[in-house]
């Protein structure tokens, strides 16, 4: 599968400070890839100077094979980006903002942006000054799927918003994305969950792993061991792959991120005895990005 966007030992200092640390991402067409991670460690960077909204310190970026610093115009008429903290003429009502916007994309749908104003129920005569923030993202997004992108480039959408809102804004995107190729860094991981393919975990600067969603929920369990009595838990020579152990009498329970059956039940009889019982249990997407996070912070 070709690549549509990739970052090769791509790295961002602002003064002593390194956010991006030589990372190498690669998101394959097609895919509606998750960029995920603690706040702080560089998502949105990334999206920005994928962009060529920033400069990168070393390294460099591509988006359709093209070197990000030299995006044509061309190739920005198939992108749509919409952000946590895009900017929008307030003085402008739905209905000139997306008429401003139409004669700058070749591929502009107007059937498709009339079809998706009115899906989202957008107040056509309204100034998006007087807008809420969850019909200023409805915009943002409608005017990004009605010219039928390539690329679609999402920082941050559904932060702060209501149940609803979010909702709405998930099925619009779900509904017109056609073949279309998504980035989108976002906290809301369960509805993440529900429709990303691929996931990468940015932490400290460096893209942690890169993998598809059902590989990576397939190798995290949590595991629960019951003892025939309390026992005493030194923690040296364990997997490095064990994660958060906690114990509270005779129950211990931690996350295996390595998990595969044979594997893993031999290391269990390796480390522990007197066991009990040993219950396994999967994990949702957002217990694993707790997990994670936990960790980091504990290796800190």
């Amino acid at each position: 599968m070709n690549e549509i966007l990739q970052t090769i030992q791509l790295s961002k200092r602002f003064g002593s400070t390194v956010v991006l640390d030589q990372m190498d991402l690669k998101v394959s067409e097609g895919s509606v890839y998750a960029l995920l991670g603690p706040n702080g460690v560089g998502k949105s960077t990334t999206l920005q100077i994928l962009m060529n909204l920033q400069q990168p310190t070393s390294g460099h970026a591509e988006v359709f094979g093209h070197d990000t610093r030299r995006i044509s115009a061309k190739d920005f008429t198939q992108i749509g980006y919409v952000a946590e903290s895009q900017e929008m003429p307030d003085w402008m009502t739905v209905e000139s903002f997306m008429a401003y916007l139409r004669p700058f994309y070749p591929n502009w749908d107007a059937s498709r942006a009339d079809e998706l104003l009115r899906e989202f129920d957008l107040p056509l005569g309204r100034k998006l000054g007087h807008l809420s923030r969850g019909m200023r993202m409805k915009v943002a997004l409608a005017s990004s799927l009605a010219y039928r992108p390539r690329l679609l480039l999402m920082d941050e959408p559904f932060s702060a918003l209501d149940s609803l809102t979010r909702d709405e804004l998930i099925e619009g995107l779900l509904a017109n994305i056609e073949g279309a190729s998504i980035l989108i860094s976002s906290h809301d991981l369960g509805e993440i969950e529900s429709f990303a393919s691929h996931i990468g975990y940015l932490d400290r600067g460096r893209l942690q792993f890169s993998e598809d969603v059902v590989t990576l929920t397939s190798r995290f369990r949590e595991i629960e061991i019951t003892f025939e009595r309390e026992p005493h838990i030194a923690e040296s020579g364990w997997p490095a792959s064990w994660l958060n152990v906690e114990q509270s009498g005779s129950l211990l329970r931690f996350v295996d991120t390595q998990f595969e059956q044979m594997q893993t039940t031999a290391e269990l009889g390796r480390v522990f005895t007197s066991v009990k019982h040993v219950g396994l249990k999967a994990l949702p997407l957002r217990s694993i990005f707790v997990t994670l996070a936990k960790a980091s912070r504990k290796a800190a």
